[in-house]
């Protein structure tokens, strides 16, 4: 058993193996290439987090969809690169409005460079990866439009929050879906597609990378409190002290607010004050583990990756399958 991709998440047939391990390494290659300009200082800026490397989880989501056609067909290793650098450059973008500092374990490009570079290299990606998707066809130029739009807008409705009367949770779902559930779709979508498998396919993928999508970010949401090391790619409670709404936090305030317990009113009070103290960032964490809102908050990760699974269920039998549900299992036991 081999292990290949972000989780752990084995392939136990050794030509799926070959297939996957050559299309990521064929994706990498495209990425440096891509990002590569006559000008040196934006090749030093755009491949700043290509070669701070990641977990290449949408890649290898194009490549095992793509196993449900053929595998080899001259779209595919383009599409990957095209999702992979999209979503690389929302990091730039998100790193700016974050004003975060590190980065995969390297300076963010806003702090090394400045706003003003890292928003302009962000754009830069994009421009390269619609350079790339439009060989692929108006229809794959498209569906990256439409998934693009969607992602905006999620990042849009988060910054200006639930309108009013609107249920802060439901809005955040929404947040999620567009934000990450867009993107890991098209993935999916793009690796189908491409392949020339048959729409009945391309249309279940693309749900499962859906529900797969929210499901993901959800567990990041419980490791940024329950976990106790480095799973998440970053320190537990780096989302508490940026105030960013997570979902365990938003279940607490709903229930604070519909049941006015002293216990819930206060941890809500604590987690309004400064966090950056890390006595105070301590406290909260501890507190917030023990709340029901942290299993809620696993139970609807569970859910969403219940359903990503359910929806692959017409798809034949194979490893490529056997890869994505495991895929689907591997969020769960993060989230646990």
């Amino acid at each position: 058993m081999t292990v290949v991709g972000p989780f752990g998440v084995s392939v136990r047939d050794q030509a799926l193996e070959a297939d996957v391990q050559t299309g990521l390494a064929a994706v990498e290659a495209g990425l440096l290439d891509a990002t590569k300009s006559d000008v040196p200082f934006i090749t030093e800026a755009a491949q700043h987090l290509v070669r701070a490397g990641g977990k290449r989880f949408r890649p290898l989501l194009v490549m095992l969809a793509s196993q449900f056609g053929d595998p080899y067909a001259p779209g595919v290793v383009p599409a990957a690169v095209v999702v992979e650098l999209t979503h690389l450059a929302t990091l730039y973008h998100d790193d700016v409005m974050d004003e975060a500092e590190v980065r995969r374990g390297v300076d963010s490009a806003n702090a090394r460079w400045g706003n003003s570079v890292a928003v302009l290299t962000g754009d830069f990606l994009f421009a390269r990866a619609s350079h790339i998707l439009a060989d692929l066809g108006p229809e794959a130029v498209r569906i990256q439009a439409e998934a693009f739009e969607r992602l905006v807008t999620g990042q849009i409705l988060e910054t200006a929050g639930p309108r009013d009367g609107r249920d802060p949770v439901a809005h955040y779902l929404d947040v999620l879906g567009g934000k990450t559930g867009s993107l890991v779709a098209v993935s999916c979508r793009f690796g189908a597609m491409t392949s020339g498998a048959d729409e009945s396919v391309v249309d279940i993928l693309t749900q499962y990378g859906e529900r797969l999508g929210v499901a993901f970010q959800l567990a990041d949401d419980v490791l940024d409190i329950a976990s106790d090391s480095h799973e998440s790619g970053k320190v537990p409670g780096t989302d508490l002290r940026e105030g960013i709404p997570t979902l365990p936090v938003l279940l607490l305030r709903a229930q604070a607010e519909a049941h006015g317990r002293p216990d819930d009113l206060a941890l809500v009070e604590l987690l309004d004050g400064d966090l950056a103290d890390d006595a105070r960032l301590s406290e909260a964490l501890r507190r917030l583990r023990a709340h029901p809102a942290l299993e809620q908050a696993r139970r609807d990760t569970v859910r969403y990756a219940q359903e990503a699974r359910a929806t692959l269920t017409p798809l034949p039998e194979g490893y490529a399958k056997s890869a994505l549900i495991e895929l689907c299992d591997a969020v769960v036991h993060r989230a646990g």
